[in-house]
């Protein structure tokens, strides 16, 4: 999706070419803001009501007032008003508004932003890369979908270096987490397993779908701890995420140790391995759910 064929509304107004927020505004200058990322599918929406209950917690989290949910829609309706995307990726943005240069903010309104664009479909295998940074199950801002995505911008980077399309990451306990943009699943004799909310990765649209419609059809799925070497015993892996759906891991790669200011961090202590260049049953069986009852149920 290159950037001269994204559709912008900001506030009100179709604003595609030329700027559009102001300097000081808070999701510039600290990034506090929040996000939803939605499926385009012929025009349409996939979970609307799903994201913004999400995007309802995420802006409590951060302390902002509840989403207007009828002026995201206007802005939704904006976007998708030139003529149907047939699969695409709906962001919707909403900031804290115009603020200081510091952490402290004004009493303003805040910044309503909606964009679309066409999308590539997802390949249905990809190779993911473990990096040796970790997400904080403890920060402030666990399980909320902020714009604060650096730390993700530089691990997508180790990954993609290495010819992954995804990074993955342990907790600070160590404990398997989550991607940068999606949920990471692993099948153990038949057993779907993925880690619980508590340990820190966010709560998907797309992975609480897989879990209920699984277990709808019959598959055994279980939110349990599970530690980073799992991804060295699994038969399975596969993600899932907005745009993703459910998608198979094929291989699994491993950031080498990175240099910090705070010192070496060190590689997972894994080594590369392949799952193989087509999807494994179970995530095959877990990617038709998904595929059939996403196509029947729009905003589930």
């Amino acid at each position: 999706m290159s950037a001269d064929r994204i559709r912008v509304w900001v506030d009100g107004a179709r604003v595609d070419e030329g700027p559009a927020i102001a300097a000081l505004d808070h999701g510039v200058t600290v990034g506090d803001g929040v996000f939803e990322t939605a499926k385009i599918v012929d025009g349409q929406v996939f979970a609307r009501t799903r994201h913004h209950d999400r995007m309802d917690r995420s802006l409590a989290g951060l302390g902002l007032s509840p989403l207007d949910r009828a002026r995201v829609d206007e802005g939704i309706e904006a976007v998708l008003a030139d003529g149907p995307i047939g699969f695409g990726r709906l962001r919707y943005t909403i900031t804290g508004g115009r603020g200081p240069l510091g952490s402290d903010r004004l009493d303003g309104p805040m910044t309503y932003i909606v964009t679309a664009g066409e999308a590539q479909r997802p390949a249905p295998v990809t190779t993911v890369a473990v990096v040796p940074w970790i997400r904080n199950e403890r920060a402030a801002t666990v399980g909320l979908k902020t714009t604060s995505y650096a730390e993700n911008v530089v691990a997508l980077s180790a990954a993609k270096a290495l010819g992954a399309t995804e990074a993955i990451f342990a907790n600070g306990a160590g404990e398997l987490c989550e991607g940068t943009g999606s949920n990471i699943f692993v099948v153990r004799d038949g057993v779907v397993l993925t880690p619980p909310l508590e340990a820190g990765p966010l709560a998907g649209i797309t992975r609480a779908l897989t879990i209920e419609w699984c277990r709808e059809e019959g598959l055994e799925v279980r939110e349990e701890v599970l530690p980073l070497s799992v991804l060295t015993e699994a038969d399975e892996a596969f993600l899932t995420s907005s745009t993703r759906d459910v998608q198979a891991i094929g291989a699994i790669r491993v950031v080498p140790a990175q240099q910090t200011l705070a010192g070496e961090l060190p590689a997972a202590d894994l080594a590369d391995r392949g799952l193989g260049a087509d999807p494994g049953p179970v995530t095959a069986r877990a990617a038709e759910i998904f595929a059939r009852l996403g196509r029947e149920r729009m905003d589930p």
